[in-house]
């Protein structure tokens, strides 16, 4: 259910961008995978049952890594999304900001 839900949000990511005028070859790369769109949406659950507190770099990492966990399929996605190699993606300056 989940991944159907992140689905949704990426094809209304993908329409808004298709509106404004932008190419698909410029910007589908820097779109988030359905995947990980369902670990920003489980992160984002967590955090609030939490309050909202934005957490450390070291509690980032744990919850990151308690998603991982807890659904296995999405282990590749967490890991991705916890590597430096994605860290200049355009749409995960605020997970890095969330990190710091």
């Amino acid at each position: 259910m989940l991944r159907a839900e992140a689905a949704d949000e990426r094809s209304v990511l993908v329409h808004e961008r298709l509106r404004s005028g932008e190419d698909p070859w410029d910007f589908m790369e820097d779109l988030p995978t359905v995947d990980e769109l369902v670990v920003f949406l489980l992160r984002a659950d967590e955090l609030a049952a939490q309050d909202d507190r934005r957490p450390s770099r070291a509690a980032n990492y744990t919850l990151m890594r308690q998603i991982a966990l807890d659904y296995p399929p999405l282990t590749r996605a967490v890991w991705r999304l916890l590597g430096t190699d994605e860290s200049y993606r355009r749409w995960s300056d605020g997970l890095a900001a969330d990190a710091s």
